[in-house]
């Protein structure tokens, strides 16, 4: 028999063994390692379904799956009944674990109400597909709001940014974006908003014309604008302001006057001077006789 022909059998035998032996290995750690402890597991309640924003749990949305004491999630649950009857407030995915923190209080409402947190306020304001933006505002979004109108001291209208950074709740009464996440036309938007926030929203479309702009959500920043006249469009200056009436000045009030001191009295009148008839003759005269000087 050919020698070559012998080692490479010899070679090919010693392969076969090497890996047998490492397979038989593999098998045999795998063959003895610990099973998982049935007395260590734990019920786990998760979503039988997608579970979105403003949905009631109700049984059938719900069921139990065991899993590793180690692996328990915290905050979920592992009785049903704790999860039935209370809305969710954060979007649930299939087989994810129901957490307390994407449920609401039970009997805390329905769709829109149990997402608003507490302090803030859900106003709805009227709105046509150019104030929409065409229909992309969708829930999540977050929006500034113009008003334009004509100031109570202005002589045109005016366009100005009142609120800045405002989150929309709703679109009309759609909570959540649609499966395809396309627009929706949707006659009133809900916003959320401080009380003061909501005062000016309310006053800003029963005065005027609201228009809802788009901004990154990344994009906090709270800009300083000074409005804009419809003068500024056609490259004409603003007009000026009317000048304000000066308050009358108040009247200076008389000053008491000093009654001037009594004159001196007059000194009394000389005594008229004597006088003495003369008749010469047929003459008669009256000659005056000097007062004597009196001591």
């Amino acid at each position: 028999m050919d020698r070559r022909f012998l080692t490479v059998l010899g070679v090919s035998l010693v392969f076969a063994l090497v890996v047998s032996s490492v397979f038989y290995q593999m098998t045999s750690h795998a063959n003895n390692s610990p099973k998982t402890d049935p007395t260590n597991q734990k019920d786990l309640v998760v979503a039988t379904r997608p579970l979105g924003v403003g949905v009631l749990v109700k049984p059938p949305d719900v069921k139990i799956v065991k899993v590793s004491s180690d692996s328990f999630p915290k905050g979920a649950f592992s009785k049903v009944e704790d999860v039935l009857d209370r809305p969710v407030i954060s979007n649930v995915l299939l087989d994810e674990p129901v957490l307390e923190g994407r449920l609401a209080v039970k009997g805390s409402g329905l769709g829109l109400a149990p997402t608003i947190p507490v302090g803030m306020r859900a106003v709805s304001v009227r709105v046509n597909d150019v104030a929409g933006v065409a229909g992309f505002v969708l829930p999540g979004m977050h929006v500034d709001v113009l008003v334009t109108g004509r100031p109570p001291t202005g002589e045109s209208d005016m366009t100005t940014t009142c609120l800045q950074n405002i989150l929309v709740l709703s679109a009309g009464q759609n909570i959540q974006p649609d499966a395809r996440g396309a627009a929706m036309s949707a006659p009133t938007v809900t916003l959320l908003a401080t009380p003061d926030q909501a005062e000016i929203l309310t006053l800003a479309g029963t005065d005027g014309r609201i228009q809802l702009v788009l901004r990154n959500s990344s994009d906090s920043n709270i800009e300083k604008t000074s409005g804009r006249l419809v003068a500024e469009l056609y490259n004409q200056r603003p007009p000026a302001p009317k000048p304000v009436a000066a308050a009358p000045r108040p009247r200076p009030q008389p000053v008491a006057q000093v009654a001037p001191p009594p004159p001196p009295p007059a000194a009394p009148a000389p005594p008229p001077p004597d006088t003495v008839v003369v008749i010469r003759g047929s003459q008669r005269s009256v000659e005056t006789i000097p007062n004597s000087p009196r001591n």
